[in-house]
This record gives C-alpha cells, structure tokens and sequence, in this order.
C-alpha cells in the first residue's frame, strides 16, 4: 500500500494497493498523475531516486524532493543543499502509516482481493474521519 499524505494535517489523500509486490518507484508516477493539484511537492527518499519520476513529477508541476543515492560527490553536494525542514515533514507519511497499522492492525483479515482493498480503504476513511474530529 502506497500513501499521499497531506504533511500538514497527516490526512490521506489517496491510497494505491498492489495485489503483487511493486517498488514505490513504480506506483508514484500514477498517484503523481491521478493528484497533480492536490500534490506541491513530492517527499521521497532515496529508494525513490529516479530521473523518470523527477521528470514526470516537474511535467505535472509538482516539485520533487528527492535524495540522491549517493555515488558521486555531485549526488553528495545535491543532498545537502535539500532543504532539510522540508524533506524532515517525509517524516509525516510514516506517522501515518505507522498510526494506520497501530489502530487498525498490521494486516488485513479479507482472502479475496478486492474485499482487502475495502479494507484498506475503509481504514484510511476512518483515519481520515478521526482526524477531521
């Protein structure tokens, strides 16, 4: 399960679910193009580090901030000119996860597929409810 959070008020604006296992890499640039004016600016570490997603993210106006995988003193100076505050809020997405799987457990009960996704998905509802309250 793949996460856009609003780092201001840790809500959930939209959720991606894989039946088979996909690096994150994969999935950002469909939750970029289903979101591209609900997102500003996409937090992502370094596992997210790919010039496809950077390019794809500036084409639908949406600024990346992205570490660098660190394999040249370029990528090195790259990541300390990040703005460190802002790249702190990734932080936020895993709070969320985080709370996610503390109160509504780690896993899903559903056998079937798409009973999982409702699952999932009614979770986020919820999360999003509570912190609306």
């Amino acid at each position: 399960m793949t996460l856009v959070v609003d780092a201001k008020v840790n809500t959930i604006l939209d959720l991606h679910v894989t039946t088979t296992r996909k690096h994150d890499s994969q999935i950002a640039p469909s939750l970029i193009k289903r979101n591209p004016e609900q997102i500003d600016i996409l937090l992502g570490d370094k596992g997210h580090d790919n010039q496809k997603i950077r390019r794809f993210a500036r084409q639908h106006e949406v600024r990346p901030l992205i570490k660098h995988r660190e394999f040249t003193l370029l990528h090195k100076a790259r990541n300390a000119r990040l703005d460190a505050d802002l790249y702190g809020q990734r932080s936020q997405s895993e709070t969320v996860k985080s709370t996610l799987k503390r109160k509504y457990g780690a896993f899903v009960r559903s056998r079937r597929w798409w009973k999982q996704f409702r699952e999932l998905t009614i979770a986020c509802l919820v999360h999003n409810l509570d912190r609306s309250l």
